[in-house]
């Protein structure tokens, strides 16, 4: 089994580091974790070294040892954003947690018209901490170095301007005649972004994909089944990353 991950500020190089704070305690309280085990200190964005557990001091200090330098993950070649309409209730950070745990490098909350949940001031910013520290604990579940960004929610129009600069601009959609092409056959880029438009429970409004055509995104189906909001980003990105590789 991989070694377990935990957050830094600053990733040390070494020889020795105290993970002290809401880290050290999830370490030493929760992990339990023993003198000999080993260890990945991250800063969630590429950088990390591995060590090994010299002591566990009181409830929240875990001493680091044999730290080997630091390394960095590179970025990948072919770079999978995913725009995901706001779902109902707790189902956004659900979504987010399991795109996490798939591979996804960039989430992006969406206001579509036919979201019943609303990001408005102080539920919103509520909301959108919610999503990214899901995907911070998720990205350490998943023993994840670099974690997916969770950008600010945008609206259709911005959703627009981001698919523009896209290498590839896609729409996921349900309807066969609408959306001909499957993503499992799709020509994926060697690199650069692709940006995928996940619609919410009610569907891309024809009006939004008029918008999204305009800026140079198709509309692509997954299967034949209809998967809901929620869960159609995390199917959609796992055949993505089969496809570039990036699970061989």
């Amino acid at each position: 089994m991989t070694a377990p991950v935990f957050v830094v500020e600053e990733v040390p190089a070494g020889p020795e580091f105290v993970l002290e704070g809401p880290e050290g305690r999830h370490a030493v309280a929760v992990k339990r974790l023993n003198p000999g085990e080993d260890v990945v200190l991250t800063d969630g964005r590429g950088r990390w070294s591995q060590g090994v557990v010299k002591a566990a001091e009181g409830k929240d200090r875990l001493v680091v040892t044999d730290l080997h330098g630091i390394v960095e993950e590179p970025e990948p070649a072919v770079r999978i954003t995913v725009v995901q309409a706001l779902p109902k209730g707790d189902r956004g950070e659900v979504a987010v947690e399991t795109m996490t745990e798939t591979g996804v490098d960039a989430i992006v909350p969406w206001q579509a018209s036919r979201c019943i949940t609303q990001w408005r001031g102080e539920r919103g910013a509520k909301s959108l901490a919610k999503w990214r520290a899901t995907a911070r604990e998720s990205g350490k579940q998943s023993r994840r170095v670099r974690f997916p960004e969770v950008g600010e929610a945008l609206s259709t129009k911005q959703v627009a301007a981001l698919l523009a600069t896209a290498d590839l601009a896609m729409v996921l959609h349900e309807d066969r005649e609408a959306a001909s092409e499957p993503l499992a056959t799709a020509a994926l880029p060697a690199s650069g972004s692709v940006v995928l438009v996940v619609g919410p429970e009610g569907g891309v409004s024809p009006e939004e994909l008029a918008v999204f055509a305009e800026a140079g995104a198709r509309p692509y189906r997954l299967g034949h089944s209809v998967l809901r909001t929620s869960t159609a980003g995390t199917a959609a990105t796992a055949v993505l990353l089969a496809r570039t590789g990036r699970w061989s």
